[in-house]
């Protein structure tokens, strides 16, 4: 089990461990980011699906963070147990540009050991900038026939500087 707290670490006064009675709302926020940043993209799951996925998978297997305001959630993070796969990262639309998901990235980047991955669509040229101006790296790219969607995608990694 992961712990919840992170004494190693200055956190803002925005970032936490996602709560599980927030599961319907965090999937609203995912829902609503991915149509905004990506209204041609084909999802493979319905509303109800996404937020059972989210209530039932995401938030027990992954180390989920939000970035909240007077305590709701406007943006989350999803890292995997052991902490080198970024699995989501999305901030609501209408609280984009804040800094909420770089404060986001910035504390997933910090909780790995090591490297930190993650997949972006090929076609998302903004979320490609966000972590290309982040430090992360063209691993790989693909035709998209290993994810549901069937989109084309690139697996980026970040690595921590040598002091």
């Amino acid at each position: 089990m992961v712990p919840s707290a992170v004494p190693e670490l200055e956190l803002g006064p925005r970032l936490r461990r996602a709560q599980q009675r927030e599961a319907d709302l965090i999937a609203s926020i995912y829902l609503e980011a991915i149509e905004a940043a990506m209204p041609w993209l084909r999802l493979a799951h319905g509303p109800g699906e996404v937020r059972r996925w989210l209530r039932e998978v995401l938030l027990v297997e992954d180390e989920v963070w939000v970035a909240a305001e007077r305590e709701r959630p406007l943006g989350f993070a999803a890292l995997s147990r052991r902490r080198d796969f970024l699995d989501q990262l999305y901030v609501a639309p209408a609280h984009q540009g804040r800094g909420l998901g770089s404060e986001l990235l910035a504390l997933c980047q910090a909780l790995s050991p090591g490297p930190l991955r993650l997949w972006a669509f090929q076609r998302n040229r903004a979320a490609r900038g966000f972590y290309e101006r982040r430090g992360f790296r063209v691993v790989l790219e693909t035709d998209g026939s290993g994810n549901e969607e069937r989109e084309p995608d690139v697996l980026y990694e970040w690595r921590r500087e040598r002091a």
